[in-house]
């Protein structure tokens, strides 16, 4: 049985939106902020985390976001890793892999999709970005864990990873881990008999 892991980078205040500053909002590129020795110690975890993947879930956004920065054909043990693993991405239209696999499109109910994805891959199923996507996956009880890199950044303003939900969804801290100098990797199980 899969297992959902949600993976974002976030702000101290919860934010998700334009890490790069690319949206144009003008609090963003708060990710282009940290040091290069943090973003290498951000690299290193990352990596680690998608050898440990059996499959990548994400939005139709967040797969474009992938090909766009170039993904398809950057070098490197990382890319490398993230090109050999399968994609499945929720979207109502067809997609193209450009060199970067063929992806899977799940379509139609999302919640009963990644249901029946859970029982047919065995390993995590790991969520980049997808914001959409993790809202749904949480208010349909379909996330096991929440990895969250902690940016030392109050931005104010900017969409949220967790925006309203119809109740509490309650979580049980597991692991903690500083990452370079300022960085904080926060793991949470999602606990659903609370």
């Amino acid at each position: 049985m899969g297992k959902i892991v949600i993976s974002e980078n976030v702000t101290l205040d919860g934010v998700i939106q334009d890490p790069t500053g690319e949206d144009g909002l003008g609090r963003g590129s708060w990710f282009t902020r940290i040091s290069d020795q943090d973003r290498e110690a951000w690299a290193k975890v990352e990596f680690e985390e998608a050898l440990g993947a059996a499959a990548l879930l994400m939005g139709r956004r967040t797969h474009a976001y992938f090909l766009t920065r170039g993904w398809a054909s950057r070098g490197g043990e990382w890319a490398d890793r993230l090109r050999s693993l399968p994609k499945y991405v929720v979207s109502s239209s067809a997609l193209e892999g450009a060199g970067w696999g063929e992806p899977t499109v799940l379509t139609g109910d999302v919640a009963r999709a990644v249901a029946k994805l859970k029982e047919q891959v065995d390993g995590e199923i790991v969520v980049y970005g997808s914001g959409r996507l993790v809202h749904t996956l949480l208010e349909h009880d379909l996330a096991d864990e929440l990895r969250l890199m902690t940016y030392p950044f109050v931005v104010g303003a900017g969409g949220r990873l967790f925006p309203e939900t119809s109740g509490v969804k309650p979580a049980r801290l597991v692991g903690t881990r500083t990452v370079g100098d300022s960085l904080a990797l926060l793991t949470y199980r999602l606990v659903r008999d609370a």
